[in-house]
């Protein structure tokens, strides 16, 4: 079977998903496990960003956006299937006991909440404990049935043609030179060209992300008739516990225990729940107990959700949102459909990307890593700075380094090969019909560098046609297959006729792409800062564009600043400023401009000190990227001075 877009996972994380995407053109299937397991239906339906008191500002601010669309998406839903989602911009209370001193945690002034005291709470809500002194009430505070919700978003996936296939567990992701090529499954290989992991709890089942189960247990009593004079009316929002009003009975939830898929509720957990419900709401010790449940939340380390791209570049993640899944389903859905069907990222999903578990520091907030090194003694090192970045991404494969350095030019492979490791780089690129020939320069080069360590990135250089380039490509793929690198697809595309000024031909550089993309190829052109070619390029499937900054080897620098902006504006794949670099302050002013990467080769090779250089490239990468990402002051067209001008000292 093959599909367009196959998500993995059929709760209503993946299930938004899969609606948001057929709404726009495509072919979708959903593969659940078992929709009955999901965590959607162990939920309270809460959509409370404000009585929740998210203090991660990223954090919050994906909820309020989330929040913000759930009257418009619920009301479209409901349209598609006649059915009622049960959403509610009810608001929540917060009851707050003595012990808690009184008024609570000091709110933000944009905050909408306001305080109520004990006689305003009381009259407000009656019914309340007696413990409670007052609290805080949250008017844009919400809630929905995520029961209901997950029946309409099912109902509405089935009536617009999303295919969905239950009882089907993934048992893995087939994966091949960057790409997932099919998902192993109970029913046999299932194919796509787009995959989404929405598998909750379970994702860490097929990938290695630190997603675990986090228990919570939950119970509903009934409401009896007799209570009807003092119904409770709103979402409480205790300590440690919520009560949550529905038609004819009361959601009281949760526990939060780390005990793997333990599965099954326990006296102590319902005990604990209905001690604080009690103690919240009184009354509610007569009501009879309907019933119990349990389900298991995707927690990450920081309690963050995984968002974006993964390690294959068909592959994207949808998982990790712990308690606020049903909160964050409207945004997911747009999020990440935006980020399939139009390649643009939202900036949003920078501080919800996996990489951020995988950098050194552990704290919570993703670092910016600096490899540089000084070895005066000096000056220490800057390890890690307080700023948040993903690593560079090419086809699925991840780099930290953003400078790619060449292996032409050198005066003798013991310079090149000092430069090579001085930069820090992570890919090289080699001439192809270089090697082959044994250029001067090149004998004894497939030897030199230590291929288990550097991504060899093959190029077509010398290459006058389309044709050429084509030919020189697949010999250069199997040349990284002989140096171990199985997997490595990928080819620096160059097609130059002009022989004077090395300017490559786009009409060749685009049929050679369109071609050696379909042979599975992960195509790098190099181009004139054309705008319209790069996206043409990027349309056809080309992993990267590297538009020049001038011409090859000229060291002229920047000469074509105003259409790179305009690249890297319109990109949805990486960027490489390549050919014309010359000094160190160039290369940070290409990343400064918001470049993804470097390829240097001349301005290093050249110079009277390889190493060195290389060793300042490397260093002008990371401080343009660290500039591009910490934002230039605004240029003014007057002075403004540096020191206050109050609190001086005047005769």
């Amino acid at each position: 079977m093959t599909s367009e877009i196959v998500i993995i996972g059929g709760g209503v994380i993946g299930l938004a998903i899969a609606v948001e995407l057929k709404l726009r053109g495509t072919n979708v299937t959903v593969l659940c496990r078992d929709f009955q397991s999901a965590a959607t239906h162990a939920a309270a339906g809460m959509l409370a960003p404000d009585a929740e008191n998210i203090t991660n500002g990223a954090m919050r601010s994906l909820c309020l956006r989330s929040r913000a669309l759930y009257p418009d998406w619920t009301r479209k839903l409901e349209e598609l299937t006649g059915l009622n989602t049960g959403y509610r911009p009810c608001g929540i209370l917060a009851p707050v006991f003595e012990e808690a001193g009184g008024r609570g945690e000091s709110l933000s002034p944009l905050s909408p909440a306001y305080w109520l005291n004990k006689e305003a709470i009381h009259q407000y809500q009656p019914g309340l404990g007696d413990e409670v002194v007052g609290g805080w009430w949250y008017p844009e505070d919400a809630q929905v049935d995520n029961k209901a919700l997950a029946h309409v978003l099912r109902t509405a996936a089935e009536s617009i043609g999303v295919e969905l296939k239950d009882g089907i567990t993934v048992e893995g992701f087939l994966q091949q030179q960057g790409q997932v090529v099919g998902v192993q499954t109970n029913a046999g290989i299932i194919r796509a060209a787009h995959y989404v992991l929405a598998s909750g709890a379970w994702s860490n089942e097929l990938l290695p992300l630190p997603v675990l189960p986090r228990k919570g247990q939950m119970l509903s009593v009934r409401i009896p008739e007799f209570a009807s004079d003092l119904p409770l009316k709103r979402v409480l929002f205790g300590q440690n516990i919520y009560i949550v009003p529905r038609r004819d009975r009361l959601i009281i939830g949760a526990t939060s225990e780390d005990v793997g898929f333990t599965p099954n509720n326990t006296p102590d957990g319902i005990q604990t729940l209905l001690q604080a419900a009690i103690r919240l709401y009184p009354q509610l010790k007569h009501y009879p107990i309907q019933d119990f449940w349990w389900g298991f939340r995707p927690t990450t380390p920081d309690e963050l959700p995984i968002l974006g791209t993964s390690h294959c570049q068909n592959l994207t993640l949808a998982t990790g949102h712990y308690r606020n899944g049903i909160l964050l389903t409207p945004v997911t859905a747009v999020l990440i459909a935006d980020l399939i069907l139009e390649q643009k990222p939202d900036s949003i999903l920078a501080d919800f990307h996996y990489s951020r578990f995988q950098s050194q520091p552990s704290t919570s907030t993703p670092m910016l890593t600096n490899s540089a090194n000084f070895s005066n003694g000096n000056r220490p090192a800057i390890s890690t700075l307080p700023i948040q970045d993903s690593p560079l991404i090419i086809a699925g494969k991840t780099f930290q380094s953003r400078l790619m350095t060449g292996t032409g030019k050198y005066r003798s492979i013991e310079e090149m090969q000092q430069s090579v490791a001085a930069s820090d780089c992570q890919i090289v690129t080699v001439a192809v019909r270089r090697v082959q020939t044994k250029a001067p320069g090149h004998e004894g080069l497939a030897e030199a560098l230590d291929w288990t360590k550097i991504w060899m990135l093959p190029n077509t250089a010398g290459c006058q046609t389309a044709e050429e380039a084509i030919r020189v490509a697949r010999l250069g793929r199997e040349m990284a297959k002989l140096l171990g690198q199985e997997d490595n697809n990928f080819v620096k595309l160059e097609v130059i006729p002009d022989l004077k000024y090395l300017l490559p031909d786009p009409i060749g550089t685009l049929q050679a792409a369109e071609q050696l993309v379909k042979e599975g190829f992960a195509v790098l052109p190099y181009i004139n800062a054309d705008p319209m070619l790069a996206k043409r390029l990027e349309e056809v499937g080309c992993a990267t564009v590297m538009p020049l900054a001038s011409p090859i080897g000229s060291g002229q620098g920047l000469k074509t600043t105003a259409n790179i902006q305009i690249i890297i504006e319109n990109a949805g794949v990486p960027v490489v400023v390549d050919a014309g670099i010359g000094s160190p302050s160039e290369a940070a002013q290409a990343m400064e401009l918001g470049a993804d990467a470097l390829l240097i080769n001349s301005a290093i090779a050249l110079s009277a000190n390889p190493a060195a250089m290389a060793r300042a490239m490397n260093l002008a990468a990371v401080a343009g990227r660290l500039a591009y990402l910490a934002g230039r002051m605004p240029i003014k067209d007057y002075a403004s001075p540096s020191s206050p001008l109050t609190g001086t000292i005047t005769n």
